[in-house]
């Protein structure tokens, strides 16, 4: 993958979004729990929102960008994903879109890591905060529904 410049990064992530877009849409369909399905489009919206953000955001932006720190609570790192199903559980679905984006998180890093650039790392570190971010919120979604079940 060679991406040393703002244009293909920018590229590469909107192609990213694109994927995650189509791969809630999928899910929502196939999905027969009625506030699943819910939770998908709401998921895939937030894609979408991502997508745009990506789409609109400047060079000079994100040179200027200061990215706060997100925290991660670290529940989906201990939790085995399941492959998308017509039949997979709330949980299950919370824990395969945080997988999901903590794999966009190390893939970022990775990537950001590379780069000798300052403003290509900070365009990194700006995307790597997008992604946990989404993660927390995955994260918040299952210790509200499925921990505070135990």
């Amino acid at each position: 993958m060679d991406l040393k410049n703002y244009n293909e990064i920018i590229k590469f992530a909107i192609n990213r979004e694109e994927a995650a877009i189509d791969s809630y849409g999928d899910m929502s369909e196939k999905a027969k729990m009625p506030g699943l399905r819910e939770l998908l489009l709401e998921l895939q919206d937030e894609e979408k929102n991502h997508k745009k953000l990506l789409e609109d955001i400047t060079q000079e932006q994100i040179s200027s960008f200061k990215t706060d720190e997100v925290i991660d609570l670290k529940i989906s790192d201990y939790l085995t994903e399941e492959p998308p199903s017509e039949d997979m559980t709330f949980q299950d679905l919370l824990i395969l879109a945080a997988k999901k984006e903590q794999e966009a998180v190390e893939l970022y890093t990775k990537l950001g890591e590379g780069s000798d650039s300052e403003d290509l790392k900070k365009l990194f570190d700006f995307l790597i905060a997008q992604e946990k971010a989404h993660k927390l919120k995955l994260e918040t979604e299952y210790e509200k529904h499925v921990l505070a079940d135990d």
